[in-house]
């Protein structure tokens, strides 16, 4: 009943010829030793120091403080957005917990 199915393997549907192949003769031709010769290794390149003028250590500093201020304003106001949605939640659970309480009076 569940039987899996295997497939047949589809015939050829014409001739097939194998690649020829080209053998071509080659010669071996032997070669007086060659001893390798040391080489000296070549000098490090010099590395190009950084050289930063007065208006580049300026606009850095710049920058870096606008980053700095940035990211400060971006997290100070995600924890005053913390701390708005708690006190809600707190006046929310005091009025439920008042309304619960009178009930319970009556």
């Amino acid at each position: 009943m569940l039987r899996p199915k295997v497939p047949a393997m589809p015939q050829p549907t014409g001739h097939i010829t194998p690649p020829a192949r080209v053998v071509e003769p080659t010669t071996v031709i032997q070669h007086a030793q060659i001893v390798p010769v040391p080489v000296a290794p070549a000098p490090a390149p010099a590395r190009p120091t950084v050289q930063l003028t007065p208006g580049a250590v300026i606009a850095l500093v710049g920058s870096g403080t606008a980053v700095v201020l940035v990211v400060g304003a971006v997290l100070v106001s995600m924890l005053l957005a913390v701390a708005i949605t708690a006190a809600s939640v707190a006046v929310c659970a005091l009025v439920i917990r008042s309304l619960t309480a009178s009930q319970h009076r009556r």
